[in-house]
Order: structure tokens, then sequence, then C-alpha cells
């Protein structure tokens, strides 16, 4: 541990979201002392198409940072070290000559390569070994079939990249190497897990990934520990000499931000979506659920990759936007609190919100959302109680996916993000599940860990053991519904889902 009374006193978290670029001033008890948060441009140039300028993502992230230190008075002796948590899966890829990007960066969400996906892993052989070799199952969600896309449509992109002239990266890496000066062309396991080009069991950029994306193996950067050195700042306009010691996709990070250090430990990240891992330690469990296996965020002393399962709820907080700007049923997510617990029951009322498709277990890429059970005696109290049911119900179906790929039950599930502070929806949840349901009072666990990873690299916290005593008091739910009523709640919903399917 460092001398907190003369070492530097904070670690700051660059949190790269979808949406806003975030920094966070961390002190040495895990308190979170400041936020300051900047928004960017989305860019939608074709249906499904989604992108960022990547020079935005960059000055609105180092905005964020400049404005912190500035703001407090900081320099590079008083920050120990940077750690950074982002967006996963979103591609750049850039000129490191000129630092100059040969297109907008293609967003996790942008569904251009859908077609060059199902025609490259549409055979169930080629679909079945990319699953063995990555833990995931074949996506345009992923990073590969977006470089292809690059290499493939922009003049000259891919000469430039055969001659060894074109870098790809995941947003740390772009942020790390600008950071860096350009010295670091690197990545952490967590972020190269969702590329579909690494193979997570032999720790490395899979040759045959490689060939059959066509992506030349030049581009592809280091791949690193989370908890480690990726090199120090060396750019204009910040404090030159900072370490940056931690790097991990959004979610690994919330995993090691909610303190799942151990094989069995499970959090759900409730927001637009909903995000739940399983730690499954040394074990990379093949899902037979689709779900996908990952790689975790370790402490720099674990000498072994971590692996965790994955599911996704496409559309969770989403569903109370929708509410709130396309129904105008309440004025802010904070009314269906007060709705929700206004009756007795959801009078059979069940929203489905398909909006995008129904992930795992279903992966019904067609569906479309559902109200059912819609009665003269329904109301927007039921509406409202319905929508964040939805919440509950989706993310029960992937805790009983992941319980059958894990061979175990999940006993604790640790929550966190927007909608976790909502009473009712963490009363309800547990009911569902019949576990226990644990909410950290600082619940912005995405920005934590990554300072973490950050400050156990350097020695600024001591270990793991330090960090869960840092964890201030949970609020804890349990289940207080009947077994009878819990039932009939599920066998609704699988009800409500069959019609929509």
């Amino acid at each position: 541990m460092s001398d907190v009374t003369t070492g530097p006193r904070y670690v700051v978290a660059l949190d790269q979201g979808t949406t806003s670029s975030r920094a966070v001033l961390v002190d040495h008890d895990g308190k979170m002392v400041d936020v300051v948060q900047r928004p960017f441009n989305q860019i939608y140039p074709k249906p499904g198409w989604v992108e960022h300028n990547p020079h935005e993502i960059l000055f609105s992230q180092l905005g964020c940072l400049t404005e912190l230190l500035q703001k407090h008075g900081l320099g590079a002796e008083d920050v120990a070290c940077i750690g950074i948590d982002n967006q996963r899966e979103t591609t750049i890829v850039w000129d490191p000559s000129t630092g100059e990007p040969v297109m907008n960066a293609i967003v996790w969400q942008c569904r251009r390569t859908a077609d060059m996906v199902e025609e490259l892993c549409g055979d169930p052989e080629v679909a079945a070994k990319i699953q063995a070799k990555t833990g995931l199952l074949p996506d345009a969600y992923f990073s590969a079939s977006k470089i292809a896309w690059i290499l493939n449509n922009v003049p000259g992109a891919r000469e430039r990249a055969e001659a060894g002239e074109l870098l790809f990266g995941t947003v740390d890496t772009w942020l790390v190497w600008v950071l860096t000066g350009g010295l670091v062309h690197a990545t952490d396991v967590t972020n190269a897990s969702r590329t579909m080009l690494y193979n997570i069991h032999e720790g490395c950029w899979d040759p045959w990934l490689l060939e059959l994306f066509d992506i030349p193996a030049s581009m592809m950067p280091e791949v690193r520990r989370s908890s480690g050195s990726f090199g120090e700042t060396s750019y204009p306009g910040v404090p030159a000499g900072i370490p940056i010691t931690g790097v991990a996709g959004d979610q690994q990070s919330a995993l090691f931000g909610q303190c799942c250090f151990e094989a069995g430990q499970a959090k759900n990240t409730y927001g637009t979506g909903c995000f739940l891992l399983l730690h499954t330690g040394a074990e990379a469990p093949a899902s037979k659920n689709s779900l996908v296996t990952t790689i975790a965020a370790s402490a720099p002393d674990v000498d072994h990759t971590e692996y965790a399962l994955e599911g996704s709820v496409f559309v969770a907080g989403a569903v109370i936007q929708w509410l709130r700007d396309e129904l105008g049923l309440i004025r802010d997510a904070a009314e269906t609190e007060y709705l929700a617990s206004s009756v007795e029951d959801n009078a059979g009322v069940y929203i489905v919100p398909a909006f995008t498709g129904l992930g795992a277990p279903y992966w019904a890429a067609d569906a479309r959302g559902t109200i059912t059970g819609l009665t003269r005696g329904a109301n927007r109290a039921h509406i409202a109680r319905a929508a964040l049911e939805s919440l509950a119900y989706q993310s029960a179906d992937l805790v009983r996916a992941m319980e059958a790929d894990a061979g175990a039950p999940i006993k604790t599930l640790n929550v966190d993000g927007g909608a976790s502070r909502n009473n009712f929806l963490m009363q309800f949840q547990a009911d569902m599940l019949g576990c226990e349901i644990r909410r950290p009072q600082n619940t912005e666990t995405t920005s934590l860990g990554a300072a973490y990873l950050a400050g156990l690299a350097v020695g600024f916290w001591s270990g793991t053991d330090e960090l869960r005593s840092l964890r201030t008091t949970d609020d804890v739910f349990e289940r207080k519904m009947a077994p009878e009523q819990v039932d009939a709640y599920l066998a609704g919903w699988k009800e409500a889902v069959r019609r929509t399917l």
C-alpha cells in the first residue's frame, strides 16, 4: 500500500461509454470524490448503422480528464495511476504515422456486417469452431467483421493494412495509443476476448480466425493483463508521466468493481440493457444455452486466465425510456417505483420488450414487442409495473440459463446500474430468483473496477482483501413472495413470451 499521507492521493478512472465519456476521481477509501462527464454525438449513416467520430471520443475523454484535474488542482504527483474501462467491440482503424482514423468508429450496436457474418460463419461447423476458440456466438456485434468491412470498403485501406501501415484497436487501445504519444499499441485480455479474433484458451490472436476474416496480423495490438503497465501519459495538455495501469471492457470492469473475484460470484448491470456476468474461475464452460464465454479481469497476483459466462438482455432500462418518451405515461424513471407499488399486482398485464428481438435464452431476432393481458381495468400503474417486471423476468431467464451451464445455483446476485436504484424492481427480482440481491451504496461499479485494477498494479491498494473491506454496507433484498405466487408470475411471463414468439 502506498503512504497516502505523502504519496499520490488518488486514482483516476476514464469511463468511456457508448454515449458519453467520464473521468472519475477515486480516493484511497474507494470513494468517488468527483465525476466529470461529457456526451458526444451518435452518427446514424443508414438504418441499422451506428458510428462514432474517434476524435470526438478522444476529445470528450481528454476534456473530462483535464477538467477533473484542474478543478481539484491536481498534477501528476497527486495521481497514482489511470485506469480505463470502455464500450466494448467498437472498432477503430487508424494510420499510426498521422494518427488519423481511416473512417469513423463502427459501434458495437451497428448491424451493417450481419450479412457478412452469415456468409462467412453460416456453416454450422464454422460457427462451432468459432465458439470453441472464442467463446462467442458468431455475430456482427463483435469486432472481427467490422475490421473486415473497413478494409473492404475504405479505398486503399486493405493495401495499406497489408503493407503494415494501419493499426486496429477497440476504444481502450485508441485511448492508450494517443495518451502514450503513440508508444503503446496494446489492449487487455477482456477487450481482446470480445473481438471474435482472440483464442481465449491459448491466449493469442488466432491465425485461423484472422485468415477467415482476411485481417493482417500486423494490425492487431499486443494483448496484456487487465492490471499492469500500459505506458505513461505523454500527450499535450495532460500531465506527463502518469502510469496507465488498468484496462478492461466495461462489463468485466463492473464485475471487478463489484468485488466478484471468485468463481460463483455474479453481477447484473441494469442499464439500457442488462449485462449479467458469472465468474467461473479458471474454467471456461461452453454454454449450451446461447450464452457467451468471455475473459474476466483479474488482480495482478492471479497467475492464470479467469473466465466468465455472460448473457445480455437487449431492452431493460430502454423500456422505461419508452414509457416516458414515446407513450408519455411517466415524467421520469423514478415515477415507475411509486406507480408499481400503488397496485397490488400486475392485473395479468405483461410487457415483452422485444423491440430489437429477444436475446438469450430465446435468440429470436425477428420477435417484436408485445403487451398481453390488457383488460378494461388495466391502468398506467399496471403498465408501469409490467415494464419494471419485464427487467426481472428477462434477468431471471438469464440466471437460470447460467445456472444450467455452470452446474450450480447463483446464491447472491450483485446489482448495479441506474435501474438498480429502483427498490420495487430489486425486491421483485429477489422474489423471482429466490436468491439474495446485494446493491452497493455506490452503484457506479464500472468506474470503480477500472480504478481498482489500476490501483492494484501500483500498490495503491494492497490486494483484493483490502478492496472488499472498502465496500460499504449493501442494501440486501431477499424473497418475500410466496412460492406459488412466484410460480404464477413466471408462468404468465412464459405465456407472454410464447405469444410474442
